[in-house]
Parts: C-alpha cells; sequence; structure tokens
C-alpha cells in the first residue's frame, strides 16, 4: 500500500526541503549581504533616515538604536527571519496540499452524477484516482443492475396481472354454467368442476408469486435453527413432486445416506429443496431422470441436484442467481416463474454458510449446495 504512494511523499518531501532551503537562504542573504555586506552601508543609511525622519529620533539616537537593534542582534534576528520564512514557505507548501484535497473533494462528487466523466486527478494522487475511478465503476454496475432488476419486476408484475386474467376468466365461466344449467348430467358437472378447480390452483399459483415478489426482502430472513435429518427432509419433498414427476415422465434417483444429520433452519432449507427441484422439473427433458445425491466430508455437506435438460448459455448461467431472472423470457409463468426462486435459495444458503453454485454442459444441468458441516 505504501508503494503507492510513493510519488505523493516525493513531492510532498520535495516541498517542505525546497522551501527549507528557499528560507534559509533569503535569511543567510539577509545577513550576509544587506547586514554584513555590500548592502550594508544603504540599508544602515536607510535604518537612519526612517527613525530620525519618520520617528523622530536624532542622529544619535538613530545610531544607537541601529547598533543596539541591528548589529549587535544579528543572530537573532537571521534566526527570527528564518523562522518567518520557513513558516511562510510552509504555508505556500500547504496550499499544494490543500489543491490535492480540493481535487479529491470535487472527484468525490462527480462519483454520485449520473453522466460523469472518469475522475482525473494530478499525477501525484494517481492510486487515489484508480480508487475512485473503480468505486465509480461499481456504482455504476449496481445502478444498472438495480434498474435492469426493478425493470425486470415490473414486467413480471404486468406480465402475472396479464395471466390473472385467463384462469379467473374460466373460473367465473365454469361455476356460472355449473349454476346456470341444471340440465348438465353428472359427467359433464365432474369434468367443468374438475377444471375451474385447475384454473383456481392455477389462480393461486399466480397470487403466491405475487406475494413473493411484493414481500421479497433477503435483508430480512432470519434463520431458525435445529437438529434436522437433512436424507429425511430430500426424501420427502422428492416424494411430494411425485405426481407432477409421473406427469412428465420423469423419475427420482436418490443417492443418500441413511441419515444425514445437520444444524439448520429445516423450513428455509426445505424451500432451497423445493425451489431447486421445481427448476427441475420446469427444464427437464420428458422422460429422463432427476438426480438428488449427498454426502458428508470433513468439513461440508455436499447436495447435487441434477437432471437433463437444454445446456444453459454461459451468459445466462452467470446471472441464474439473480433476482426476477428467468430463463424463459416469455411470459409463460407456468415454466418462467417469478424468477426468484433460485436468488432466495442462493440467499437462504448463503445464511446457512454455505454456497450454491449451478453448472451446465450436454443438455445436463447441476445444481451444487455445499454447506458447513462444522
Amino acid at each position: 500500500m505504501d508503494g503507492k504512494y510513493t510519488r505523493l511523499k516525493l513531492k510532498m518531501l520535495l516541498l517542505v526541503v525546497l522551501g527549507t532551503l528557499i528560507a534559509g537562504g533569503v535569511g543567510i542573504f539577509l545577513l550576509e549581504v544587506v547586514v554584513d555586506g555590500v548592502l550594508q552601508d544603504p540599508f544602515a543609511r536607510f535604518f537612519l533616515w526612517a527613525a530620525t525622519t519618520l520617528f523622530g529620533q536624532s542622529p544619535e539616537g538613530a545610531a544607537e538604536l541601529y547598533q543596539r537593534y541591528i548589529r549587535n542582534n544579528k543572530q537573532e534576528i537571521l534566526t527570527l527571519g528564518t523562522m518567518l520564512l520557513m513558516l511562510i514557505a510552509f504555508y505556500l507548501a500547504m496550499g499544494r496540499f490543500t489543491r490535492w484535497l480540493d481535487d479529491i473533494r470535487s472527484a468525490t462528487r462527480r462519483l454520485v452524477e449520473a453522466q460523469a466523466e472518469p475522475v482525473e486527478l494530478p499525477r501525484e494522487l494517481a492510486p487515489i484516482q484508480e480508487d475512485l475511478n473503480a468505486i465509480q465503476r461499481q456504482l455504476r454496475a449496481r445502478e444498472a443492475a438495480a434498474r435492469e432488476s426493478e425493470q425486470r419486476k415490473g414486467d413480471l408484475v404486468a406480465f402475472l396481472a396479464h395471466d390473472l386474467k385467463t384462469p379467473l376468466t374460466s373460473v367465473v365461466g365454469y361455476l356460472t354454467l355449473l349454476r346456470d344449467d341444471p340440465g348438465l348430467d353428472a359427467a359433464q358437472r365432474a369434468k367443468f368442476t374438475g377444471i375451474a378447480l385447475d384454473k383456481a390452483e392455477r389462480l393461486e399459483e399466480l397470487v403466491n408469486e405475487f406475494f413473493d415478489i411484493t414481500r421479497f426482502n433477503l435483508t430480512h430472513l432470519e434463520l431458525e435453527k435445529q437438529p434436522v435429518d437433512l436424507a429425511l427432509m430430500l426424501r420427502q419433498v422428492a416424494s411430494e413432486f411425485e405426481p407432477q414427476f409421473t406427469e412428465k415422465g420423469l423419475t427420482c434417483t436418490l443417492s443418500l445416506p441413511d441419515r444425514l444429520e445437520y444444524d439448520c433452519d429445516p423450513d428455509k432449507l426445505s424451500r432451497v429443496f423445493d425451489n431447486l427441484l421445481r427448476n427441475a422439473f420446469h427444464y427437464s427433458f420428458p422422460d429422463t431422470a432427476v438426480n438428488i445425491s449427498a454426502r458428508r466430508e470433513e468439513v461440508e455437506i455436499i447436495l447435487a441436484f441434477s437432471n437433463e435438460g437444454r445446456t444453459i448459455p454461459p451468459e445466462k448461467l452467470g446471472r441464474i442467481f439473480e433476482q426476477f431472472f428467468r430463463l424463459d423470457s416469455s411470459r409463460a409463468s407456468r415454466t418462467g416463474g417469478a424468477g426468484l426462486g433460485l436468488a432466495i435459495a442462493k440467499e437462504i444458503v448463503t445464511l446457512h454458510g454455505g454456497t450454491i453454485s449451478a453448472d451446465s454442459a450436454d443438455n445436463r444441468i447441476t445444481f451444487t449446495v455445499c454447506l458447513p458441516a462444522l
């Protein structure tokens, strides 16, 4: 760190040394030239003239003053003059320092300006210039990410609001038909009731996504830890998806130990597993397998969720855990969701002190969760 400011230190040292040399040189000049040198006689006549003309002294009194205060105190005058000159030189040098501080203050103010140009400072402040420009780039990136996230959030709210209309209209239509047509037979009533129920369930999913969007504030998540058997939890979550998997022809293979004790928040960690399996269900090829494995190593527990699906491009894979980011950018909310599931999963895993990552290659997608075992 100190090496970064070598130029600044040398410049400051040079200013101090230069000011000291100038002050000393001027002091010696005054003593050797004005008091004792070639200008001694003109200086003495000027002193006597000033004492007699301006202050009313007699010629003898003026000569005595000159002898007493000038000739007899040359060293004291030299010391006092040199100190005064050094103070003046130091003040002038501090002017340079304060200009540097003004430059830094102006640069920090420009950091928050929307269209500010890169910071430019004197060469001596190059390390500070680099740091301020790095901060500026980070601020611009965060602002852009926030704008993009807000835009995606607004689009999703609009899409979900539009999508709410379709199932709601269907529910109202089928219920009205059941109410107004007493001639429907039992089979027709069962059929229309099933359709209305399916649309109502879809409506519930959309409402839940609305709740996720409006309540999504990860900084408010708090963990309530207790001992849990992760192997049992994974089996339970997998069994809950069995009807959906069967509908799509998916099979779920488990590679788990008999028990896998871990101290965690079971509700929140089960949501992580639910989100990962839901993601696997939406993006798996039909009639393929979803694999879940877990193992304990020396310092961590490793959980893996893999499925066969379309390879995710690297540019999307790097953003897959962002809030409101969806692989499917269409309005098909049934497949894309609100784009919150993986973001929430990452935050919950992070709160447990772990990490979550995604890999995708050769039509296989794998999510790996690493939790500290200690």
